[in-house]
């Protein structure tokens, strides 16, 4: 007897034939440079319009009557950093209040509906700056709309009325009302997103309104409130037209007014060039936190 067979081999299947397997598409040779040419642009106005101001800012805060000193840094520390708190704080308490009305505004709009109410909270969209300054200066002064309508119903004395719109109170609803159009665009985008199969299954739950949103909407939508809290705070780090109309004559201020004030009244390019670097580094901060939490992912 012969020996035993030998089982016949079976070769592998091609590359090209296993199933769902698509073969290699020849690259074309244009997409590099098309690629080139779209980036190109954008690219070139991020350098100038951030790059270089930035280290034209940073080599200027350097320089006092034309030697390299940290004198202006050591004038910013001394004279503004009740105003660095001052800033900050504002555009914190500004930053909690804008994102806590958006997120149970638009977890109402997202399980309600409402399309006027949505319509009235973007309007501020399109309001500049300096018209929210005149407006609320105009409501909140001491003998403004609003203190004007609270005495014709004797909740106040307008002989010695309060001053809202020259204080820290004023400047902060201001940018409440500013910013939270821009808020509710980015979050109530966010909720929409959200399947509507979570919702129910909550809704059959026994969840009500308030637990949908804090239980589905806002866990999921996390990331997108990241995004609208980074908007929010460096918009607030940068106002101008607001606290300057709004806020008191008498210090603190917020940190675009003292550059303001710098270039203007003192001209001391130095320290106005100093309270920039500050102001862009506390909006780097905030940035390379989004960087880091949104477009960094996990290996």
């Amino acid at each position: 007897m012969g020996g035993p067979a030998m089982a016949p081999q079976i070769s592998p299947r091609p590359e090209a034939r296993r199933p769902g397997h698509r073969p290699p598409r020849a690259r074309d040779p244009f997409t590099p440079w098309l690629s080139l040419g779209v980036a190109a642009p954008p690219l070139a106005i991020v350098v100038w319009l951030f790059f270089v101001p930035f280290l034209s800012s940073a080599h200027r805060s350097l320089l006092r009557e034309g030697e390299w000193t940290l004198r202006n840094y050591a004038l910013v520390w001394r004279l503004y950093k009740i105003d660095v708190l001052y800033t900050l704080g504002i555009s914190l308490v500004s930053l909690v209040l804008v994102i806590g009305i958006a997120a149970l505004l638009c977890g109402y709009l997202r399980l309600v509906g409402h399309r006027f109410v949505e319509f009235l909270f973007k309007i501020p969209l399109f309001v500049p700056f300096v018209v929210v300054g005149h407006g609320m200066r105009v409501l909140l002064a001491p003998r403004g709309t609003l203190n004007s309508a609270l005495a014709q119903v004797g909740l106040i004395d307008l002989n010695d009325p309060p001053s809202i719109a020259f204080s820290w109170l004023g400047i902060v609803i201001a940018l409440v009302w500013k910013n939270l159009a821009l808020a509710v665009l980015l979050v109530l985008g966010a909720y929409r997103a959200v399947d509507e199969s979570y919702l129910e299954a909550a809704r059959n739950l026994g969840a009500s309104t308030f637990r949908q949103i804090k239980d589905v909407l806002l866990p999921m939508s996390a990331p997108s409130l990241v995004v609208a809290s980074a908007f929010m705070f460096t918009s607030m780090l940068a106002s101008f037209s607001i606290p300057l109309m709004i806020g008191g004559g008498e210090p603190p201020h917020m940190l675009m007014v003292d550059v303001y004030y710098r270039i203007n009244y003192q001209d001391d390019l130095g320290t106005a060039n100093a309270l920039g670097m500050v102001s862009y580094l506390l909006a780097m901060g905030v940035a390379g936190y989004y960087l880091r939490t949104i477009t960094v992912k996990p290996a």
